[in-house]
């Protein structure tokens, strides 16, 4: 008689157990460069839309031309989808009064969800910012009743000189209207666990959603470790190591890892997931058809 593995039916109760538990998934996207990468894009958004998301999120440059395309992106795609769609929005290189007016033109036009952001300047020489991600809080809430996420970070923000300076600046963030954290991409679970436990102690009491980064070129995680403080931990190095050209193993592998670490959370209490997606529905969709999310 046949018999189904324990692996599959861990899976399967775990499936349940999020339909049970109403457990979500949310997904950003980046504005398209060019016409081939947005044909492919539409598809992954029409895609990604079936599983029903908390929301959509649309990355943002610092530069003009960037900033119409999130815009743009941000409008189409919940005109298209009718899902709750948030605009990233950074204050780097910008006035108060233009990010005055980029509000209104959001909020006239249905997007009533912003992810509230520093930013980073292109030129690092001598720049000293003028505005933080706390000071866009503050602008957005005078505009309008906008839903706000801000970032927050399970190994510390790059700049930051230690854990508490970083508490002490997302509590600010809280303060000032956020509604909502989303988490730099970890792989070391603890450290997550670690972030929110702190969180609690400092009263910041909102929704600390976890982003997740499904590994799709191993190569590619690494630079994006580069230029953040996200530790890659040994054992994926020990797992991906002699694998540079599979890219399909890698990313059989990347889904594995991202179904185990969602199953984890989920047991921790964790609610709602934000996913990187890159532009790429495939793995994250199966990620979130076999958990049920």
């Amino acid at each position: 008689m046949y018999r189904i593995s324990e692996y599959y039916k861990d899976i399967v109760q775990q499936k349940k157990e999020n339909i049970r538990n109403f457990s979500k998934c949310s997904f950003e996207f980046y504005p398209p460069k060019n016409l081939i990468l947005e044909n492919t894009f539409w598809p992954t958004v029409e895609k990604l839309s079936k599983l029903k998301p908390n929301f959509f999120s649309v990355t943002y440059g610092a530069n003009s031309g960037e900033r119409e395309k999130t815009y743009h992106f941000a409008k189409t795609i919940y005109e298209q989808t009718g899902i709750t769609t948030a605009a990233h929005l950074t204050c780097v290189n910008s006035t108060p009064d233009e990010l005055k007016e980029i509000a209104k033109k959001y909020w006239e036009n249905g997007i009533k969800s912003i992810v509230a952001l520093r930013g980073d300047t292109l030129n690092k020489n001598n720049f000293e910012h003028k505005m933080y991600a706390v000071d866009l809080v503050l602008l957005l809430k005078k505009i309008a009743n906008f839903n706000i996420l801000v970032a927050g970070y399970p190994e510390m923000h790059p700049e930051s000189k230690n854990s508490e300076f970083d508490i002490i600046h997302l509590r600010k963030k809280v303060d000032a209207g956020a509604n909502k954290i989303i988490t730099q991409f970890f792989f070391t679970i603890e450290n997550y666990l670690r972030f929110r436990d702190n969180c609690i102690k400092n009263n910041i009491n909102v929704e600390i959603i976890p982003g997740i980064l499904p590994i799709y070129n191993f190569n590619q995680l690494q630079r994006f470790s580069s230029i953040t403080n996200v530790k890659i931990p040994d054992w994926l190095f020990q797992i991906f190591n002699g694998l540079d050209n599979d890219l399909i193993t890698q990313k059989n592998i990347g889904s594995s890892i991202v179904i185990d670490m969602v199953k984890i959370l989920s047991r921790e209490g964790v609610k709602n997931f934000h996913f990187y997606t890159l532009n790429q529905s495939d793995t994250v969709y199966t990620v979130c058809h076999v958990l049920g999310l």
